[in-house]
């Protein structure tokens, strides 16, 4: 039992007092926190935010409009559009091998971020424990606290190219523990997992009746062999929920849409929450997300292509600088060593940022196990990034200058 906090002081009211201990324990994303510091410097070049610098295709956005010429700006279901729902079941059979029905088992969401806050609430009682492997996108550990469960990490490593080992997540396990959260490819690594690596987790998971929760959001975006998805794995479908939205592949990061399928009784828990918090998905980012699902393919294809360009150059570029850097196999984000350099990823960060005006997001804002790293979004244009790696070859020079200086 946590202890009570006195609300008053004296006679004096402190409204910090009255926030919920469990939200108290939270810390601010670390990549908005150092993004506080981006704000107003002029020239600086972003490797920071993980968003596509394509604007969403305009076949996409002429959807959104002809929504709103056609008034199509009231309430939808709460499972959202029924249209769209079909869409997403037939895709996600073809692309994951994976048939869900599109009245129960799918479910639209305000982003892939709503939707695991959903999973994560319905399944959860205080003090259960969920399995996560780290270093993750920031969001994982705090939504499990909020959801009142226990996040317990396990880590992954760059010589294992950023995967997670079935026996790392098999001695994690305990009596508490309920679930096991998945994000391949991974943010921040680019990290991928084999079908069969994918499988021995599988396994495991099985022989502990445990659930999974996959976040596959970049998917689509992988450059090397083809995606495996937890949900195509025999016996895996009837225990998992799958996560997956339209904000990376399709360049719609505005339009806060995604989407959960799974069986559906949890679907329909997850639903019930969503029912009396958001409601519903925006009726035109589903619309929106209708015409990417039917015309979007080319659009995928194209601006993979130049993020398999883009991140090349810059992984060599890294290594050549001797900042050791594994070759992402998905996503667009890339996660260089900086421990040659003797700087921690926060200071390494900063005074890249203030001295180079080149803006990248420390290591450890991804869990204690990204410390020594640094996270680089290539989803910029290939001049930009070219400017970036001058800069930061630049850097590491006055860097290398110094320790000469200090011998």
């Amino acid at each position: 039992m946590l202890p009570l906090v006195p609300r008053l002081m004296g006679n004096s009211f402190k409204p910090e007092s009255f926030v919920a201990q469990h939200v108290a324990s939270i810390p601010r994303s670390g990549i908005r926190e150092f993004f506080d510091l981006v704000q107003g410097r002029p020239g600086v070049i972003s490797l920071g935010v993980g968003e596509p610098d394509f604007v969403t295709p305009w076949h996409i956005r002429e959807a959104a409009i002809y929504a709103l010429e056609r008034g199509r700006t009231s309430y939808t279901s709460n499972f959202g559009l029924l249209k769209l729902r079909e869409a997403i079941s037939n895709y996600v059979n073809e692309k994951f091998g994976a048939r869900y029905n599109p009245v129960n088992e799918v479910l639209i969401t305000v982003g892939v971020s709503e939707a695991l806050d959903l999973a994560l609430r319905a399944i959860l009682n205080p003090e259960d424990e969920v399995i996560y492997h780290e270093p993750c996108y920031v969001s994982y550990s705090p939504s499990i606290v909020l959801a009142r469960g226990v996040p317990v990490a396990v880590s992954c490593r760059a010589e294992n190219g950023f995967a997670v080992a079935a026996d790392a997540i098999e001695k994690a396990i305990t009596p508490r523990t309920k679930a096991v959260v998945l994000n391949f490819p991974t943010n921040p690594t680019g990290g991928t997992m084999t079908a069969e690596a994918l499988g021995e987790v599988a396994d495991v998971i099985k022989r502990h009746n445990l659930l999974a929760i996959t976040d596959e959001i970049y998917s689509e975006l992988t450059f090397e062999g083809t995606h495996t998805s937890l949900v195509s794995l025999p016996g895996m479908v009837e225990r998992t929920i799958l996560l997956h939205g339209f904000s990376k592949a399709y360049a719609m990061t505005g339009f806060r849409l995604g989407y959960a399928c799974g069986p559906a009784p949890l679907i329909e828990s997850m639903m019930k929450i969503h029912q009396y918090s958001m409601l519903c998905a925006s009726i035109v980012s589903q619309e929106a997300a209708f015409e990417a699902l039917r015309n979007g393919h080319a659009d995928i294809i194209e601006m993979r292509e130049q993020y398999r360009l883009r991140r090349n150059f810059i992984v060599n570029a890294l290594n050549e600088m001797g900042l050791p850097c594994h070759m992402p196999r998905g996503s667009f984000y890339v996660f260089p060593s900086i421990r040659p350099t003797g700087l921690s990823s926060k200071e390494f960060a900063v005074r890249l940022l203030k001295e180079e005006g080149v803006a990248c997001v420390p290591g450890d804002a991804f869990g204690p196990s990204g410390e020594g790293h640094l996270r680089c979004c290539f989803a910029a244009s290939m001049e930009k990034l070219s400017e970036a790696a001058s800069r930061i070859r630049r850097f590491l020079g006055k860097l290398g200058t110094a320790r000469e200086d200090k011998a």
